[in-house]
């Protein structure tokens, strides 16, 4: 049977999954995004150029591609607009290789408007948002009062909208110290409204299915990370969306029989951005090294990445939730000029070690951990894995035991050409 193949991010986001999928994507004709929404924030580096892509498949800069927004992605508009027009601007044709699922939903204002009013008004008990309006829309689609870009070609469009936003506008009574003013916002949104219209809209489980019966190769791109998942993430410091790879299936409208290989990225240690617990994270020196040496800033928001060592009882039980077939390791380079790592194996709950993510992770785990002998040299330039320091493969080689996988791509550089495939 004819599969698709799922890319996704096995810790708590900026794993890297721009870049992998930019490494890729020669070997597939058809990109998919199917869940998240303008908070993905892939970031992909090649011929001395850096882009970073919100919503928008990282397939586009690949000749012959097609490059699609599934039904689980919720969209702005006025955010899609302007990531086309930017790239458009740097020289890319952009739509006439992107098509929308007429099934996504659309993000309004005034969703926007009542992510920042909610998170504003839970003080220190704030989940971490991007403000993006996300988590409403996500909201008004299982509540069944979301608009989806296929209602952009009925002519009750306007008045459909206005309803929505008077619903979400006495909703904002109960915020009665948040003021706002989305009239320029909302000038923007219908202006992105016109520019997205150039793009097909398709109904993307037909197209999808159509590609797979056809054996058209096709990559479906995750965002965020595995442990932000909506069900088995570590809840409520989680996204609003299934970022496992069962998310490709209700996100794109494929059975679960046509999944094929599932590439799982991880960086060489952790990282997180926003609230949320985070057993290895480093509050010194070392984990502000890691920050510096690895730019650990949020592409999308800015936001200082907290820095960690690499999880292990996190990364197994990812690897286990997604069915890992393959793992794919980023920003070993980070690494290069420590002179011990770290690996947590266990965790000490109570004084008990636990091997097994547990139900809720808070203060009182403390990670178990063992220590490696760091390589201590550039590996930079390395192209050719048998010539990594025996240290680092060591390192390598104990996470796919541990995990019952097979490390088959390291990334040692943020470039294309800095990616050993094994």
């Amino acid at each position: 049977m004819k599969k698709i193949d799922v890319v996704l991010g096995l810790q708590w986001g900026d794993e890297g999954k721009g870049k992998v999928v930019d490494v890729l994507t020669p070997n597939y004709k058809v990109i998919a995004r199917f869940q998240g929404g303008p908070n993905a924030g892939h970031s992909l580096h090649f011929n001395d150029k850096s882009y970073v892509l919100n919503t928008i498949p990282s397939g586009i800069f690949r000749d012959g591609t097609v490059n699609l927004i599934g039904n689980g992605v919720v969209i702005d508009p006025a955010i899609l607009a302007g990531e086309i027009a930017a790239l458009e601007t740097a020289g890319n044709d952009v739509t006439s290789k992107l098509v929308i699922s007429k099934k996504a939903h659309l993000i309004l204002p005034t969703h926007r408007i009542l992510d920042a009013a909610s998170e504003a008004s839970k003080g220190k008990t704030k989940i971490g948002s991007t403000l993006k309006g996300i988590g409403p829309t996500y909201m008004d689609k299982t509540g069944r009062n979301g608009l989806r870009i296929g209602d952009i070609l009925s002519p009750e469009f306007k008045k459909r909208y206005n309803t929505l936003k008077e619903k979400h506008i006495n909703m904002l009574k109960q915020y009665p110290d948040f003021t706002y003013d989305i009239t320029k916002y909302e000038q923007d949104w219908f202006a992105g409204i016109e520019k997205i219209r150039q793009c097909a809209f398709v109904d993307s489980e037909q197209a999808v299915n159509q590609y797979i019966d056809s054996d058209v190769a096709i990559l479906a791109e995750g965002a965020q990370g595995s442990l932000l998942d909506i069900d088995f993430g570590t809840y409520p410091f989680v996204t609003s969306s299934n970022t496992l790879c069962a998310g490709a299936c209700t996100g794109l409208g494929v059975a679960p029989n046509r999944i094929g290989e599932v590439y799982g990225i991880f960086k060489a240690y952790c990282t997180r951005v926003g609230s949320g617990p985070f057993p290895t994270e480093l509050s010194d020196e070392t984990g502000e090294k890691m920050r510096n040496i690895g730019h650990e800033f949020g592409s999308t928001t800015g936001r200082q990445r907290r820095c960690g060592w690499l999880d292990l009882v996190a990364l197994k039980y990812t690897v286990m939730l997604n069915g890992v077939t393959s793992l794919i390791m980023m920003k070993s380079d980070v690494l290069n000029t420590f002179e011990t790592i770290k690996v947590a194996t266990a965790y000490d709950i109570n004084g008990e070690q636990v091997s097994h993510f547990p139900y809720e992770i808070n203060d009182e785990i403390k990670p178990v951990y063992r220590e490696f002998k760091g390589w201590n040299q550039d590996i930079n330039h390395i192209r050719n894995y048998d010539d990594f320091p025996v240290e680092f493969k060591e390192y390598v080689e104990f996470i796919e035991n541990e995990c019952g996988v097979p490390v088959k791509i390291i990334s040692v550089g943020p470039d294309r050409e800095e990616t050993i495939l094994r």
